[in-house]
């Protein structure tokens, strides 16, 4: 698990204090680990959303999958139906406080192109995502 924080950059006061918190996203679902990418895409149909919160059986965040990630997945020509979410996880394993200021998220978050991140808690477990605007 890796946690996202790093020093803050020169920027004007309200940016530098405002924290993650103020401006993440719910989780929306949580998956478990174990689960199929085929299931995971169902899931990911009913609930309308175009990415998960990926959990191991402890609860605790391992990562984040989107829609888009899934279904390349899916089509790739070695896939089959034993394929795991934690088996595609990666480098996915970036998090981030609920207290890391917004200018230290985007930072982390533009330095490693990453488009969501979850937000976590001392436990691990999964507050929101921080999602930037594009």
């Amino acid at each position: 698990m890796t946690l996202v924080q790093m020093q803050p950059r020169s920027a004007d006061a309200d940016s530098v204090h405002r924290t993650v918190a103020e401006v993440m996203d719910a989780a929306g679902p949580q998956v478990c680990d174990d689960m199929s990418v085929e299931v995971a895409l169902a899931v990911m149909a009913a609930a309308r959303t175009g990415r998960l919160v990926v959990c191991d059986q402890d609860g605790q965040c391992t990562g984040l999958v989107t829609h888009t990630e899934l279904a390349a997945v899916r089509d790739s020509f070695d896939y089959t139906d034993h394929v795991r979410l934690r088996d595609i996880l990666g480098d996915h394993g970036s998090f981030t406080s609920p207290v890391t200021t917004m200018v230290e998220a985007e930072h982390a978050m533009h330095t490693r192109q990453l488009g969501a991140l979850p937000v976590v808690d001392e436990q691990g477990s999964a507050l929101g995502i921080l999602a930037l605007s594009r």
